[in-house]
């Protein structure tokens, strides 16, 4: 068998065999097949796709390429959760503890960031001393301790999903319901998930911009898992616009400690709520969505979610002086507020135009060498559908530079679109 035959017939639209994807995967981890062939099998699947076989044998080929975690001998039921990525999508920050602190252990390994999509990993390491190295015994030991863990990938779990990964951002391959479903679902079942919760982000801040297309996605990762024997449901929920007010990494994180304080923006909140309740009834914590809804809005009230985040952070390392004490946090060398150059409604805030500019302040990563700016970013202040006055604040800067500032505002300012008459609010969930 050769990689180049293998290549071959994916470029002529044939159906690849399970033989064949595992003798690529398992020759691609070992050095036998080369990043420049491996990139132009990522290009023929995007360009032709795959059947839901195809991409099941994909993912669980990625899955057994290293070690497949096991939970059961730490917690009862082992439940998960991802999101497909967006503008300002904290939503681990908050959700974790919130269901944490019902009862339900929550382990989760994250990534960094993909392209204009912030990346959970670099959010935390804004707090400093935060550890996103933990080894698969100290992922297990914690989890077992604290009842809460979010760390990196390990390197021994879905290695090759690993190195397909960081050769996807730089080959204008991510765009793929195929190779983004194998990629989010192989690192879930090698890192022990029975249950997992998928958010699953549509609209202009999404790799998957339509519903349709978003619907595709969370099919055929549900279809993964239950091959698998994996319960699993899967959530459409809007992207067209940040979710919250904060986009860049320190600024996130402020925002999900201030939304576990019962003090963050209702949108964000209402979907850490939803996110949560359904977690706790995957988790056999609650019956249904309205008792699994109180528990996490118990969580925030008396106080236990904000503190299974400080253990969290203790845990891993971080100062926890910043989680006490935001303001403690870095603050970037320019901060400007823009006000709005005119009234009326707003019909758009241009999630993707917001994050592309964020990692032009230097929030994310243009190449996966690109160091991380966490102090920069922006507090959006508007939503679709509310009313704006002239000269009334419109979003924040934060920067590090004169001229990414400037270039900044340009950009955010144009993602913003006016109307003259009422426009609908969007809706935090879809299906």
């Amino acid at each position: 068998m050769r990689a180049v035959d293998i290549i071959s017939k994916k470029r002529d639209k044939q159906e690849l065999s399970l033989a064949e994807i595992e003798f690529f995967i398992k020759s691609f981890i070992s050095g036998e097949v080369a990043d420049y062939q491996a990139s132009a099998l990522l290009m023929a699947i995007v360009l032709n796709g795959m059947t839901p076989r195809e991409t099941t044998d994909l993912t669980l080929a990625m899955a057994n390429s290293g070690h497949m975690l096991d939970l059961s001998d730490v917690v009862d039921l082992a439940v998960d959760k991802h999101s497909s990525g967006g503008v300002g999508d904290k939503t681990s920050l908050a959700v974790l503890p919130i269901v944490a602190a019902c009862g339900l252990p929550v382990g989760k390994m994250s990534g960094r960031g993909l392209g204009f999509s912030g990346g959970t990993l670099d959010k935390l390491e804004s707090i400093p001393g935060y550890r996103c190295d933990l080894t698969t015994e100290e992922f297990k030991h914690q989890l077992k301790e604290k009842g809460i863990v979010l760390t990196g990938q390990s390197l021994d779990l879905a290695p090759a999903d690993g190195k397909l990964y960081a050769l996807r951002d730089v080959t204008g391959t991510v765009q793929s319901i195929p190779l983004i479903a194998s990629s989010i679902m192989c690192k879930k079942l090698a890192a022990g998930a029975q249950a997992i919760l998928l958010d699953v982000k549509t609209g202009l801040g999404a790799f998957m911009e339509t519903l349709e297309e978003a619907r595709q996605l969370a099919d055929r990762m549900v279809d993964i898992g239950q091959l698998a024997g994996r319960k699993v449901v899967a959530l459409l929920s809007d992207m067209n616009q940040p979710l919250g007010n904060a986009v860049g990494n320190s600024l996130e994180v402020v925002e999900a400690i201030e939304t576990l304080q019962d003090n963050g923006p209702q949108d964000f909140l209402e979907h850490c709520l939803h996110v949560s309740a359904h977690m706790l009834v995957l988790g056999k914590r609650a019956q249904d969505l309205s008792e699994a809804r109180t528990m996490a809005e118990k969580s925030i009230a008396d106080g236990s979610a904000f503190e299974k985040f400080r253990v969290l952070v203790e845990a891993q390392g971080g100062d926890i002086s910043y989680v006490d004490d935001p303001s403690r946090f870095p603050r970037a060398e320019y901060v400007e507020v823009v006000k709005s150059p005119r009234g009326g409604y707003l019909a758009q805030v241009q999630a993707r135009t917001v994050g592309e500019a964020a990692v032009v302040l230097g929030a994310g990563r243009a190449r996966k060498s690109d160091p991380v700016d966490h102090a920069v970013g922006f507090l959006i202040h508007r939503k679709v559908g509310d009313q704006v006055e002239k000269g009334g604040p419109l979003f924040t800067i934060h920067a590090n530079s004169k001229e990414t500032l400037a270039s900044a505002r340009e950009a955010v300012l144009s993602a913003h679109v006016f109307s003259e008459n009422p426009v609908e609010r969007l809706p935090l969930f879809y299906e």
